[in-house]
């Protein structure tokens, strides 16, 4: 099944072959070339059809996760997508007046984070980055707690048992041990749940990622490996890091990987879905890798004008994750303006909670840096925190000469 997914411009031919068809073979594509992937929906908005012969078996069998999908789970992606982005323009807005210290937004990564987050249950325990804010939605973890470690007030926010959420992980891929561990200890358990662990394409050079998948393969765990590829490591593009596509790499591990339209919330709803049905079922782990783009900077701290071109940006945005949505729910005719406008409303609302609440914060308290370092208390300990209530006391009694 052929399908162009670019809606400005046709892929060009790379030396290892045609772009822009969907199957699992490697087109070794580079900068300027459309790659092979699983695609639903198109930058235009139109469901992808898909027959079910020899030569599309695989896609027929990823699409039959979303074949009754409901007008009203449409809307609600959508939604997600929507309200998701708000909170991220809000949240670097805030970073930009002073509010956090630093902010990673994922703008451009909406459908990646939603449709794979959707296909989670309450059961399957998920392991985030720094960037998972759309996931986090999706796990029903308030917004306004994913800021409170940005603003520098605590170190996460929220009860990683209560959503099966992990806290936000800032060393880059050791999320992905932690999460092959956990799958581990629930197939010996005998449960029946799965573990999702997201990293980024930079974070796949990491040995640590390389750890996860040996792991993950010998002892089978139940672990789904998403790999948002949003093109740049910071200022390293991923030509820079790997000659074959990110999800290639599992094939030597012994495990599947496959490639999603990262911008096309609907197969990354289904790929995922089937992933974790695979994690479930006892057949292992999956490396799935979203193929999608980063709109923003890597974080407020970084310039992407320093080493991205704006032609690039320029066609990723005609594969706007959320304009594509919309596009198939007008054609459809399953959302109308009141929908719209209903939703516009609920954002204004969201951004004006997600800035009142981060101004009340309360300041941390200073010194419970001290605590929990031992268990039993240390002398070393107990000094340090001397000597900082000392010095912090200093500054009171200036204020009063």
């Amino acid at each position: 099944m052929t399908v162009d997914s670019s809606a400005a411009r046709k892929p060009r031919r790379s030396a290892a072959g045609k772009a822009g068809t969907t199957s699992n073979a490697s087109t070794g594509a580079t900068r300027g070339t459309e790659p092979e992937l699983v695609q639903l929906l198109t930058p235009e908005g139109k469901r992808v059809r898909i027959a079910k012969n020899a030569k599309n078996a695989q896609h027929a069998q990823y699409a039959q996760y979303v074949a009754d999908i409901t007008p009203d789970e449409l809307r609600g992606l959508y939604r997600d997508m929507v309200l998701t982005r708000r909170f991220d323009a809000e949240a670097t807005a805030l970073q930009r007046q002073g509010e956090l210290g630093l902010w990673a937004s994922l703008l451009g990564q909406e459908a990646a984070q939603i449709g794979s987050g959707r296909a989670t249950r309450p059961d399957d325990y998920v392991f985030p980055t720094y960037r998972e804010h759309g996931v986090a939605w999706c796990r029903g973890v308030d917004p306004t707690n994913l800021l409170g470690m940005f603003r520098g007030v605590n170190h996460g926010g929220w009860d990683p048992n209560s959503n099966n959420f992990h806290l936000y992980t800032i060393v880059i891929g050791s999320q992905t041990l932690h999460a092959t561990g956990y799958a581990m200890g629930i197939a010996k358990d005998g449960a029946d749940s799965a573990v999702i662990a997201y990293f980024g394409d930079g974070a796949s050079s990491q040995g640590d990622v390389a750890e996860s998948f040996t792991f993950s393969a010998v002892y089978n765990a139940p672990v789904v490996f998403f790999c948002q590829n949003n093109q740049w490591a910071i200022s390293e593009p991923t030509e820079k890091q790997t000659r074959v596509p990110l999800y290639q790499r599992a094939q030597g591990y012994g495990f599947p990987g496959v490639r999603v339209d990262g911008n096309d919330v609907l197969a990354c709803l289904a790929v995922t879905r089937w992933a974790l049905d695979r994690a479930r079922n006892g057949e292992g782990p999956t490396l799935v890798e979203a193929y999608t783009y980063r709109m923003g900077a890597h974080t407020t701290s970084d310039d992407p004008t320093r080493y991205r071109h704006d032609d690039e940006r320029a066609a990723w945005e005609a594969k706007d994750p959320i304009l594509r949505l919309r596009r198939y729910l007008e054609a459809s005719n399953h959302a109308d303006e009141g929908f719209f406008a209903e939703l516009e409303a609920e954002s204004e609302a969201l951004g004006r909670r997600v800035r009142e609440v981060v101004r009340a914060m309360p300041d941390p308290d200073t010194f419970a840096i001290f605590e929990n370092v031992y268990a039993d208390g240390h002398a070393l300990v107990d000094e340090e925190r001397a000597q900082f209530a000392a010095y912090q006391a200093s500054f009171a009694d200036a204020e009063g000469v």
